[in-house]
């Protein structure tokens, strides 16, 4: 959820007198942290995920479920562990929005060996277990991504009524009280009586309703001239909703620039493949994600900012909400591609500027900059701005967009960071196991092939739309970059490279052996998963995993010993110039499906699944890292050619099937209860859901919780073990 200070909070109206106070010391303060940490250099690669979770009640005799407003309950428990051992627990825990959400992240970062690809969803599976421990026989812990029920009547336990008439409620919303708003630290209240005063007016969240047969038209609270829409009025709407998101620690600055922009084009293509919330306020929609949701529950600007009035008391016109997709890049590859004009504060610009602060993030600080700050607390509004960073900090973690660049805390061993922050929460561990996995060996493969994914930012705005459209992984296209010649001849270059060293391994050997393992090949570089059991492989000869590290700047095809972090060095052999100007007439987009972008189209784009085998076959990894990985990267392939369908698309054909639904576009409390029942029981493994899952894909993974002893002697041979 961003920066949570301590102390006091104040008014909105003490707030917005400080507005340039903070703005001008927040400027100073990034200035300085600039300069301090810009030439850092080395940091390893880290990284870690977020999974937000949500906690249901079930009352089983009248079949209702309820979300249990539990969190601050829980945190106090959960929170335990970490007070008693730091650096010793397995998973950490921390307040989301909502009343009924909690955030679970891993103890400690996975790092830059292929074998922790094996440990995210056993962690994921221990998180869930540590909740559920604390619950009663009648609770749930979900990974969904929003309760659908939420803001219907009675959807809260203990029961909760909105007070939209009374001045002392920070929502006055006609259908999310406050009490659903987590009330153990007071910036979830004060930012949403904030953003609320500052827009001058509640939010507005509007969402067509899903039309059936005998949807019932106007839809009840629908704005005047509007009757199909859904009308949401709190900031709970969208940010009592649960997501997946991913952090990663660059070596230096400028990879984590380079990894800000390729990823940006990639996060309304993830978005709609996790797409997972079809249902709103207990109607079925005609959206799938909850992005839209986000953006408006978040909305503070005033009508003369959204273009409603004349420039009077607001310097600016803006054109999205605070929380939205990103409007520049931060690469200097990626400057011809800003095609969207960007408004920003001038004056900050220029002392950024001044400052020693390049242009291009110069502007996007700037433009961070022309928000005000819409959660202030008393003890925080005199800092040194040579020592604190609160003050750039309020602002940048306020503005929520679709990637985060993020410069290391002050002192701190942390380096500089990049968030991802599209994906949608998904039913089990498996599942966002898989994203997780994904994501981060696209990172790796973007560093190591030096790929270009650089799309016009108004191309990747208009995607952002498209992805949330109804069933959009399987009926939409995506604008898209056509792959370069250079990209083809670096997997080509890599894949070849891989081939040649199994060969000269099996010729040494006597036996078929892949990427420093003895593993049978399936014709995807990967092992064969459906054999036997390995155990814990002590019986077994050791598997070497780690003379090659996943850094982006380490030994990334097992021959060379070059560096690949996208910004010095060489790069395994692989053309330096990703920016692929040898290619310029090439530099093409095209409208791709997330079929093709994912699985491939010939002489179009290889596709991402196939770009990460072949960056796995110039990889060491050990049988069952192969084989967890191999099962991850088939169910995103199924998913992405429509062979599995997406959590939004079940969810609405549990709904338009279930015996209860009148075809009136409601989802009734029964309704909702048996789709949760389903869904508790695919996270536990008791229900099988071939159309979401496939045929037990989810349990054969080889997840551990550790690194098996035989393979951790191997590493600390190599000189690859893990930090104690």
């Amino acid at each position: 959820m961003g920066l949570l200070s301590e102390g006091s909070p104040l008014s909105w109206e003490e707030t917005e007198v400080l507005a340039d106070h903070v703005r001008e010391h927040g400027v100073n303060q990034f200035i300085n942290l600039y300069h301090r940490l810009k030439d850092r250099q080395g940091d390893i690669l880290k990284w870690g995920d977020e999974v937000e979770y949500i906690i249901v009640k079930f009352d089983d005799e009248d079949k209702v479920a309820r979300v249990a407003l539990r969190a601050e309950d829980l945190l106090a428990k959960l929170n335990e562990k970490e007070l008693a051992d730091p650096k010793g627990v397995k998973s950490l825990w921390r307040p989301e929005y909502g009343a009924y959400m909690i955030e679970g992240t891993p103890g400690k970062p996975f790092g830059g060996l292929m074998a922790h690809f094996n440990l995210v969803e056993a962690n994921m599976r221990y998180r869930r277990e540590e909740v559920t421990e604390l619950l009663g026989k009648d609770e749930c812990v979900m990974s969904i991504t929003n309760f659908p029920r939420l803001g219907a009547p009675n959807f809260t336990y203990p029961l909760a009524q909105p007070r939209p008439e009374d001045p002392l409620s920070s929502a006055r919303s006609l259908y999310f009280p406050d009490e659903a708003i987590f009330p153990g630290h007071p910036r979830f209240k004060t930012l949403t009586r904030n953003i609320r005063k500052r827009r001058g007016e509640k939010v507005s969240i509007k969402l067509k309703v899903f039309k059936d047969a005998k949807t019932k038209l106007p839809v009840e609270g629908a704005p005047p001239g509007e009757p199909d829409v859904v009308l949401l009025d709190a900031m709970g709407f969208g940010m009592g909703c649960c997501c997946l998101q991913l952090t990663f620690q660059a070596c230096n600055i400028t990879e984590a620039r380079r990894l800000y922009d390729q990823l940006a084009p990639l996060c309304p293509i993830m978005l709609a493949l996790t797409a997972a919330s079809p249902i709103y306020r207990g109607y079925l929609t005609e959206s799938d994600c909850r992005w839209n949701v986000i953006s408006s529950s978040v909305d503070c600007r005033t009508e003369e900012e959204r273009g409603l009035a004349p420039l009077n008391k607001q310097k600016f016109r803006i054109a999205k909400s605070r929380y939205d997709s990103i409007d520049s890049y931060l690469s200097p590859e990626g400057a011809k591609y800003n095609d969207v004009p960007l408004t920003y504060d001038e004056s900050v610009y220029q002392r950024l500027v001044e400052g020693g602060i390049d242009h291009l993030l110069a502007q996007h600080v700037a433009h961070l900059f022309i928000r005000d700050t819409v959660s202030l607390f008393s003890e925080k509004v005199h800092q040194n701005d040579n020592e604190d960073t609160d003050h750039f900090e309020n602002i940048q973690s306020t503005n929520w967009q679709t990637m985060r660049f993020k410069p290391p805390p002050p002192n701190s061993s942390i380096g500089w960071r990049v968030e991802f922050r599209p994906c949608e929460a998904q039913i089990s561990d498996f599942e966002n196991a898989a994203i997780v996995c994904f994501v981060v060996l696209l990172t790796r493969v973007i560093l190591s092939y030096q790929l270009n994914f650089l799309t016009p930012i108004s191309k990747v705005d208009e995607n952002m739309q498209t992805a949330q459209k109804r069933d959009a992984c399987r009926k939409e296209k995506f604008w898209f970059r056509k792959s370069s010649k250079t990209t083809e001849q670096r997997a080509a270059k890599a894949q070849a490279q891989a081939q040649a060293q199994a060969q000269a391994q099996a010729k040494t050997n006597g036996k078929a052996t892949l990427n420093g393992g003895s593993v049978a090949e399936n014709g995807n570089g990967l092992a064969d998963c459906n054999g036997s059991e390995n155990g814990d492989q002590e019986e077994q000869q050791p598997l070497t995993n780690g003379s090659a590290k996943m850094n982006g700047h380490g030994n990334t095809n097992g021959t060379s010993n070059g560096t690949t972090n996208g910004t010095n060095g060489s790069s395994n052999g692989a053309d330096s110039d990703h920016t692929d100007t040898d290619d310029e007439e090439n530099e093409l987009f095209q409208l791709l499906s997330i079929n093709e972008i994912f699985n491939g189209k010939p002489n179009v784009f290889p596709g991402l699944v196939p770009l990460i085998r072949s960056y796995l076959q110039s990889m060491e990894v050990d049988t069952d890292t192969h084989c967890t990985i191999e099962q991850y990267l088939r169910f995103i392939q199924k998913r992405a050619a429509g062979e599995l369908i997406t959590t939004a698309t079940w969810m609405r054909e549990q709904v338009l099937s279930h015996p209860d639904y009148k075809q009136d576009s409601v989802v009734s409390e029964r309704i909702n209860y048996d789709l949760l029942k389903r869904i508790q029981g695919i996270q536990e493994g008791k229900q099988v859901e071939p159309a979401l899952l496939g045929q037990g894909y989810h349990s054969k993974t080889k997840t551990k919780d550790f690194i098996p002893p035989a393979l951790q002697k191997q590493l600390a041979k190599n000189g690859c073990c893990e930090e104690k």
